[in-house]
């Protein structure tokens, strides 16, 4: 397990029993005295957690006594949130409020004495186990530390160092490397030849491999570019899918191998080729071959570039030489070093720390991770105070291999708060070279607990962006993916991280693959699941079944699961697994969900993505008091949400994507006021139902929305605007709303008449859904106005706006000129529209026009009537089509 987590599994144990409503609770069930002597025991405990980690590696009966806190420790999280959300289902029924003077009403019923008595008893045994743990001998030996590592959140405007930092000092290598790959002159027989990078983990391989494969003279030699990461997976039939999908970008069909054989000829078959096998671990000389001749198909002068550490690897894969890849030198170390621990990378004016500095850089032996993640680990430290004792006393007594950084690297571990020591540990539950999105990622550290927050008005996730940010800056992620917007969507762990990760996290948390059936689970708090081939016979583990205290179950990619399985699934889960914080259940094909999870009650995080058949939730879900996300991404049967879902008092993400036949939101939704996350929002098409489903005025309440939103079902008539109340939706204070869909009640065209009186509601309909400021995409769907709102050209902060069939739209507002950072604009079917403003003709930002289905400004937008569009040249994509 990754050290501080159970000091901040007991910190939050401590911080609960101390709270006012706990505390009123624990009087009205009468087991205050109890409550308040576990809480000073947990307090005991806690005192010496931080030494009993640090001591227990050398030290086995130390570890042996961590084990047993754990087990206690746990144990006491699952009664006392047990006990917590009895209280918060109940204080829900009607009559009942904990603070109110009618709350011994809250006992009126048999049900509550036994459920008093049940906690009860469970507190006392509770006390017992931790007074026999603190009376234990190992308990007086240890020390007290409550001093964990400081936590500075940075302001910062970008990463883009990295990128900078991953080429210092490697365009010899680059160029080697292009003029081994544009060497026409394979052996005579053949037309594709190999050339391997080889050298120790964290030298930058990858790295030299990324920015050849970019090359300009390399991108015009060969005529197809594939790059797939290989790492311990070396199966033929899943290598083959991974070549093709580079090749098409996109998903390589469910095929037999002999057919994917001869999908990958067909691809490759004569053309020049250029394929990237990243990190490849395989030393099997027959899996090689086997390979290599599916890929001897190419044109002439085909390459195949591999990354590995093995020199073997290297021997058996190459036709040529092997390309050693050398440490950085000792000028280049220091300079790279320079940029990591000093502010805008200046040198040091102080001679003494400028030797120091360099002596530190000299110990990293030229490898360009553990540079970065140990400069910037000397960037949070006082170069006056703390760089000598760091270089005597830590670095120095390392034993260090010549290929193996990683001790190296756990230095930089070591020092950080614990609370990200077990955010960056939890990571081991992605494979080498995983895409991780961002967001998800940061909603199962919040799951699990590991954010925190003294300020109760501030969003976790916004905590959890800043850990986040300061695992990028020091190195223990790389590779960030942003969309236009500059969100990022996701990163990368480089391979030696990824290796940290899983030491750190020891027994605790596993990667099972398919094929794993007997392991020691015992220990086990976190799972995750990656599976590539088919799973119609997959059964979960029976070691896994030991697990009792397991709190993620998690599947990261699967694929047809079989009938039987998914009938017994869940039912196995919730029997065995009853602690679990996070479940994965995504794309199992679920019709149903079964009532087995009821008993879930610790869940924060439910995923049921890509049920695509799932048409309900049953409304017993709404006894899970702690779910705080909610991801039901494309289920796309999905018509209704659970009618009392206001009960989910605790939800703060509601995921909604591509669930195209929701019909409406339940009245009440309002109530959910912790609601970040709320991708669509559906008025009732149905106006008898509308007094009955969410209206505008429940959305007016969530104020803290973010992301994106979707208004599905606005209408246009009179009565209807005044029924919706729309001045109600309050979109100009949602200020983290980054993007807007506002989707009238699609009217066939010939029925699409709407009377002159009625053109002011719909125009100041639309007055009263403005959005804030910020808002970077905007998005209008059958909108029946002849004209836009007048804060249409206020959103200086607009990226994309897209305006989709508004068959009575005639102009749009000449302010749109003012929209400078407006990059794409999509007009589809607007058949009245006859110009566009001239102001947007010199807007330097707009690199994307598309106008299509709108005949009168295609007419007017050519040539002969001097608006041709198409000719402007600042706007590099221009499309005005049919």
């Amino acid at each position: 397990m990754a050290e501080g987590v159970l000091f901040n599994v007991a910190e939050g144990i401590i911080g609960r029993l101390g709270s006012l409503a706990f505390q009123e609770i624990a009087l009205l069930w009468g087991v205050k005295d109890d409550l308040q002597k576990l809480k000073e025991k947990v307090a005991q405990l806690q005192a010496v957690l931080l030494d009993a980690e640090q001591k227990q590696a050398n030290n086995n009966e130390v570890k042996v006594w961590l084990q047993s806190v754990e087990d206690a420790v746990y144990e006491a999280d699952d009664v006392l949130d047990e006990f917590y959300t009895e209280a918060q289902w109940r204080q829900m029924v009607p009559g009942n409020n904990i603070v109110s003077k009618q709350v011994r009403n809250f006992f009126s019923s048999s049900n509550q004495l036994v459920f008093g008595l049940k906690i009860g008893h469970m507190i006392k045994d509770l006390d017992k186990r931790l007074h026999e743990i603190t009376s234990n001998r190992t308990f007086g030996q240890l020390k007290v530390n409550h001093e964990d590592a400081r936590f500075v959140i940075r302001e910062r405007v970008t990463h883009s160092f990295v990128r900078e930092d991953n080429i210092i000092g490697r365009d010899e290598d680059k160029r080697a490397i292009i003029q081994l790959l544009l060497d026409l002159d394979p052996i005579p027989t053949k037309n594709v030849s190999s050339i391997s990078i080889v050298g120790f983990g964290g030298l930058g391989k990858t790295t030299l491999a990324q920015l050849v494969l970019n090359d300009e003279m390399v991108e015009k030699h060969f005529e197809l570019k594939m790059w797939i990461c290989v790492s311990n997976v070396f199966e033929l039939d899943i290598l083959v899918k991974k070549i093709i999908q580079s090749a098409t970008n996109d998903i390589a069909k469910s095929l037999e191998i002999d057919q994917l054989q001869k999908e990958l000829r067909k691809i490759i078959d004569g053309k020049r080729y250029l394929l990237v096998l990243d990190d490849v671990w395989n030393d099997n000389r027959e899996k090689w071959f086997g390979l290599q001749n599916l890929l001897m198909g190419g044109g002439k002068g085909s390459k195949i570039l591999i990354t590995t550490r093995s020199e073997t690897i290297a021997k058996i894969t190459d036709t040529s030489k092997p390309y050693k890849l050398r440490g950085l030198s000792e000028e280049r170390s220091w300079y790279l070093f320079k940029k990591m621990a000093f502010q805008d990378g200046k040198e040091p004016t102080s001679s003494t720390i400028k030797a120091l500095g360099k002596e530190i850089a000299r110990k990293c032996k030229g490898v360009p991770l553990a540079i970065r993640t140990i400069g910037r680990m000397m960037y949070t430290r006082d170069p006056e105070t703390e760089w000598s004792a760091f270089k005597n006393n830590k670095l120095s007594t390392i034993r260090q291999e010549e290929n193996d950084i990683l001790p190296t690297l756990q230095l930089s571990y070591d020092v950080l708060p614990s609370h990200l020591k077990h955010c960056f540990a939890y990571c081991s539950l992605f494979p080498p070279d995983y895409e991780i999105p961002v967001e998800n990622l940061i909603k199962l550290w919040v799951a699990q607990g590991f954010v925190k927050s003294s300020n109760p008005n501030e969003c976790l996730e916004d905590v959890g962006y800043e850990y986040y940010n300061e695992l990028v800056w020091r190195s223990f992620f790389q590779e960030e993916e942003k969309d236009e917007f500059g969100i990022i969507k996701s990163c990368k762990m480089h391979d030696l991280m990824n290796e940290l990760a899983v030491k750190v996290a020891g027994e605790g948390s596993r990667i099972i693959d398919v094929n794993q059936t007997d392991f020691d689970a015992k220990r086990l708090l976190h799972v995750s699941f990656n599976f590539e081939v088919d799973l119609l016979k997959w059964k979960i583990p029976t070691s896994l079944l030991e697990s009792n205290k397991l709190r993620t179950f998690l599947f990261l990619s699967q694929k047809e699961w079989g009938m039987s399985f998914r009938t017994s699934f869940c039912a196995t889960i919730a029997s065995n697994f009853k602690s679990l914080r996070m479940l994965s259940l995504n794309g199992l094909d679920i019709t149903k969900l079964p009532k087995c999870l009821r008993k879930m009650i610790h869940l924060r995080y439910l995923d049921l993505s890509d049920n695509k058949e799932m048409e309900r939730l049953p409304n017993w879900i709404v006894k899970l008091q702690n779910l705080e996300t909610l991801d039901l991404s494309r289920c796309e049967s999905l018509v209704e949400l659970p009618r009392d879902i206001k009960k989910l008092i605790n939800l703060r993400h509601l995921i909604l994507k591509r669930c195209y036949k929701l019909a409406r939101i339940p009245r009440g939704l309002g109530e959910l006021t912790r609601l970040c996350t709320l991708s669509r929002f559906v008025l009732s098409e149905k106006k008898s139902m509308l007094r009955d489903c969410a209206g505008l005025s429940e959305l007016g309440k969530l104020k803290d929305l973010r992301g994106e939103l979707e208004i599905k079902n606005l209408r246009y008539k009179k009565d209807m605007v005044s029924e919706l109340n729309y001045d109600g939706a309050v979109l100009k204070e949602k200020r983290h709303l980054y993007s807007l869909t506002l989707y009238w009640m699609h009217i066939e065209r010939e029925n699409s008449d709407v009377v002159e009186e009625e053109s002011d509601v719909i125009i100041k309909s639309m007055e009263a859904l403005q959005p804030h400021s910020s808002l970077k995409e905007l998005t209008l769907k059958y909108y029946m106005g002849a004209g836009f709102a007048s804060w249409f050209h206020s959103l200086p902060n607009i990226v994309n706006l897209t305006i989709w069939h508004c068959p009575k739209l005639a102009s749009l507002p000449e302010g749109m000129g003012n929209l400078k950072s407006l990059q794409f604009l999509l007009i589809w079917d607007c058949p009245n529209l006859a110009s566009l403003p001239e102001g947007l003709r010199w807007l330097a930002s707009l690199k994307n026009l598309r106008i299509k289905r709108c005949p009168i400004l295609k007419q007017r937008c050519q040539r002969e009537t001097g608006e041709d569009w198409s000719k402007i040249a600042h706007i590099p994509d221009v499309h005005i089509g049919l």
